[in-house]
């Protein structure tokens, strides 16, 4: 899960949303580098991430893949919408509104409890 925030520093926000959900920042992870902070989580937990950005503050979802362009297509075909390419990752928008990423693998378990569609 991505927290967006729409502020000039991360790290006080960073220190919020670990203190509000009991997970510490930690700034070990590769995943705390330049705009982001990830927050301690356990394997089995969802992933929670902190990023800096331009747009209003918002919470999204990431869906992780092996196979993005595939995974973006049979998103597509259940009704959603691509908002924006990235290098990286692409942004996408469900029929009812909200926006999410599909986006690399982020785990080095996965694919634990990862879905397989056929």
């Amino acid at each position: 899960m991505q927290i967006d925030c729409n502020v000039a520093d991360i790290d006080e926000a960073a220190r919020f949303w670990a203190a509000a959900l009991g997970r510490p920042v930690d700034m070990a992870h590769p995943g705390s580098r330049d705009k982001y902070r990830q927050l301690a989580t356990l394997p089995d937990e969802p992933m929670l991430q902190l990023q800096r950005v331009d747009h209003e503050s918002r919470v999204h979802l990431d869906i992780e893949t092996d196979d993005i362009e595939a995974e973006v297509a049979r998103l597509e075909k259940l009704g959603a919408t691509i908002f924006k390419r990235l290098e990286r990752w692409v942004v996408m928008q469900a029929p009812s509104g909200q926006r999410f990423c599909v986006v690399r693998v982020q785990r080095p378990d996965w694919p634990k409890h990862a879905n397989r569609w056929d």
